[in-house]
């Protein structure tokens, strides 16, 4: 047997945790020394010693640890929650670089306040035009509650309207509307030949006539659309205008490799108060 110091080197953990664990019970020495109350453990203990390290370390309580380990789990098993866990952060690491862009892109805004120049917003009437699209409902009209919705409809839109043999007339559209509470719904559209029929993959809609829009054309990544949008906010209200409703976002010029090659207009009606 091994005295608590060499069985914690053997297992690359503390005697310290080894006497926690001890304590609640999770692993027990296989002996005390009633004169000194020395502890002792064997070599077969490293087996539930290593299965409690990989499960603490996968983000389980000690309580967890010890109903798993008790259960006796297997290597698959473990494996599987490794996989499970290893897919759980990779999620929480793309959400929180999500969380960094927009706050970076929000930073760019602040530093350019007193600077943007509403001279690229044009008031024009848009005209009706007939679109393909699919829909879908999203949390909110965030930026990260949009985006995992909207990509995924687009894909799914041209790859029907291709098995459909339906050409675009025009350039995707993306429009949003709300609901009664926060979430919104997303359609992400393609434009069509105004005689183009329904064919049950996808929705064919004529989206109405803006008689009046603010409209600002906005090159690059879409993580930067914020500012564009608050040009066109100041704009509207220097202007005595009102807005309804969100923006439609034309797509003019698209690159999958390269974003800064992007070009949408957003197009926002607006009335008179």
């Amino acid at each position: 047997m091994f005295t608590i110091g060499d069985f914690a080197a053997f297992g690359r953990v503390s005697a310290r945790m080894l006497r926690h664990y001890d304590a609640i019970g999770l692993l027990r020495p296989a002996g005390v020394d009633s004169a000194t109350g020395y502890r002792y453990y064997t070599a077969d203990q490293l087996r539930r010693l290593n299965r409690i390290v990989a499960l603490k370390e996968l983000g389980f309580t000690l309580q967890q640890v010890g109903d798993i380990v008790d259960a006796k789990v297997g290597p698959e098993e473990l494996r599987g929650m490794l996989r499970l866990r290893r897919a759980q952060l990779a999620q929480r690491l793309a959400e929180d670089a999500i969380r960094l862009d927009a706050v970076e892109a929000r930073l760019r805004i602040i530093e350019k306040e007193g600077h943007m120049s509403t001279d690229d917003v044009v008031l024009k009437t848009i005209p009706s035009v007939r679109v393909a699209e699919l829909s879908a409902v999203a949390a909110s009209y965030d930026g990260p509650d949009i985006t995992p919705v909207i990509q995924p409809l687009y894909g799914q839109i041209w790859e029907r309207l291709g098995m459909a043999g339906v050409e675009p007339d025009g350039p995707p559209v993306a429009y949003y509307e709300k609901t009664d509470g926060e979430a919104v719904v997303v359609h992400a559209a393609v434009t069509v030949k105004p005689d183009q029929a329904e064919t049950g993959d996808f929705q064919v809609v004529d989206l109405p006539e803006l008689a009046t829009a603010a409209t600002i054309v906005h090159q690059g990544s879409m993580d930067d659309a914020d500012q564009s949008m608050q040009i066109l906010a100041r704009w509207i209200d220097d202007g005595g205008y009102r807005s309804v409703g969100y923006a439609r976002e034309v797509c003019l010029a698209f690159d999958p490799d390269d974003e800064s090659k992007w070009v949408h207009e957003f197009q926002i009606e607006v009335t008179r108060p």
